[in-house]
């Protein structure tokens, strides 16, 4: 399962996006439109990775990043 954000301002472009893969999530970010950096992290169990994930894209939102759910990869 993908989730792609993005935060936009007058100074900003940028996006960031987590894959979740089992007991492991990758995180892609950058400038949109480019090809970004990209991190893998792995955790002992499903349950783990899923709740690790989660406070990472409550961290995002509480920094204004948007979720653009038409986003398909």
């Amino acid at each position: 399962m993908s989730r792609y954000f993005t935060f936009q301002n007058e100074k900003s472009n940028k996006f960031w996006m987590i894959d979740l893969n089992g007991t492991s999530y990758t995180v892609k970010y950058g400038r949109i439109g480019a090809d970004g950096k990209e991190t893998v992290k792995e955790f002992a169990s499903d349950e783990i990775c899923n709740k690790e994930s989660e406070k990472l894209i409550e961290e995002k939102i509480k920094k204004g990043y948007i979720e653009d759910t038409s986003y398909n990869k």
